[in-house]
């Protein structure tokens, strides 16, 4: 039986997750990672476009990588893409009260904030591969990047025997 693309990348990913702490440091700082750069996306000055009107604003660059990574990942599974996609939304829900608690003259930048936060993850993520012994897998291919997010929603769905 072939296996499918996805299984083979959750597997290549899954040699470098093994220890249990680095594992537990994915689970914190993959979501921070990704809830990060998007901020980091909404922060980008996009231009004003007339039609889109009340929209400006929430069009932007982050729609866009959005758009990008729930592409890739309808290609390797769309019932993922979908759940990925309700993720991003609500990051998006927390990313837009940041950039208006920003606006409002009485939070911190949205760049900062996420800057902060993406440091700290990606800090953490060498942290749980110094544990683990291993280099991370996004040093060796740049696409694993992008498979850490997803293979965390699979392991949520095979614990409720759904499959992807």
């Amino acid at each position: 039986m072939l296996q499918r693309p996805i299984d083979a990348l959750f597997d290549q990913y899954a040699e470098n997750h093994q220890n249990p702490a680095n594992k537990l440091i994915h689970w914190i700082c993959v979501p921070v990672i990704i809830f990060s750069l998007f901020g980091l996306f909404w922060a980008i000055p996009f231009p004003y476009l007339k039609f889109l009107g009340v929209y400006n604003g929430y069009v932007n660059w982050a729609s866009f990588l959005m758009a990008g990574m729930i592409f890739y990942y309808y290609r390797l599974s769309p019932k993922l893409s979908y759940i990925m996609l309700l993720v991003l939304f609500v990051f998006s829900y927390f990313v837009t009260l940041l950039a208006d608690w920003q606006s409002s003259g009485g939070g911190p930048a949205l760049w900062l904030v996420s800057t902060i936060l993406f440091v700290l993850a990606w800090v953490g993520q060498f942290i749980g591969h110094k544990i683990e012994g291993k280099r991370p897998s996004f040093l060796t291919d740049l696409k694993f990047l992008l498979i850490g997010p997803i293979w965390l929603l699979a392991i949520v769905l095979r614990n409720f025997s759904i499959k992807y």
